[in-house]
């Protein structure tokens, strides 16, 4: 079993490749949800994804880095290249669109409240300053 262009190479224990393909098939339904829900993360579901894959199906982190619009942000990101200007903004809009939203309108308790605001400007300030931005 040789190498195939992936981070990892595959668990060769049967029980835990079957774990990393859960969670990585989990990752990629809820970057699935996140391309219609504001605030829920859509390339950082699937670069856990790939990498879950790479650890488990070689066949399935290929399919994943073969995505129409996501393969191309999960494979920029796997070589450190970051993520476009306008893709960052937009992850940022939507994340502060969430937090507002929930904190405003769905979160009665003040900890509770503090804790979504909180972790929405941790997640707004690791695109913004953490990942690097790329010219795409």
């Amino acid at each position: 079993m040789g190498r195939v262009d992936t981070e990892e190479v595959p668990t060769r224990s049967r029980a835990n490749r079957w774990l990393w393909m859960a969670v990585g098939w989990i990752a990629v339904a809820l970057g699935t949800l996140g391309i219609v829900v504001p605030g829920l993360p859509t390339t950082g579901f699937f670069v856990l994804a790939a990498s879950c894959f790479a650890r488990s199906s070689p066949r399935f982190e290929r399919w994943v880095l073969n995505l129409p619009h996501v393969g191309p942000l999960v494979r920029d990101y796997r070589a450190g290249l970051g993520m476009p200007r306008k893709a960052k903004i937009w992850a940022v809009s939507m994340i502060l669109v969430a937090v507002t939203a929930s904190a405003v309108f769905a979160i009665e308790h003040p900890i509770a409240r503090a804790v979504v605001v909180g972790l929405g400007l941790i997640g707004a300030w690791v695109v913004l300053w953490r990942i690097p931005t790329s010219r795409g």
